[in-house]
């Protein structure tokens, strides 16, 4: 998500214009197979307009002393989930995908 870019040379991107929960619903509509974002700062919008499913995080094995959070600001309410699989990669990485519960 950004406020300011409008040209995305990269492949399956898009700019929304206006209403966020619209835009986003319009995507996902005209997409079965899913949309996949990898923006912090649009999750956390997503996950306030209750709008994100699944998720899929990678955990790589470093500990920060600083940095960003996931969700910078907190949600609303906690979010239940059910781990539907997880996969050690061979550089130590851990993904895990999720689905929400409620």
């Amino acid at each position: 998500m950004s406020s300011t870019r409008k040209d995305f040379p990269w492949a399956n991107s898009h700019h929304i214009d206006g209403d966020l929960r619209e835009g986003v619903q319009k995507l996902k509509d005209a997409t079965p197979a899913g949309v996949l974002l990898g923006s912090g700062k649009l999750a956390t919008e997503l996950d306030r307009l209750d709008m994100i499913d699944e998720y899929k995080l990678l955990v790589h094995p470093r500990i920060a002393g600083h940095g960003p959070t996931l969700y910078q600001g907190g949600l609303p309410s906690t979010r239940r989930l059910e781990l539907l699989s997880a996969e050690p990669l061979h550089n130590g990485v851990v993904a895990m995908h999720y689905r929400r519960t409620s």
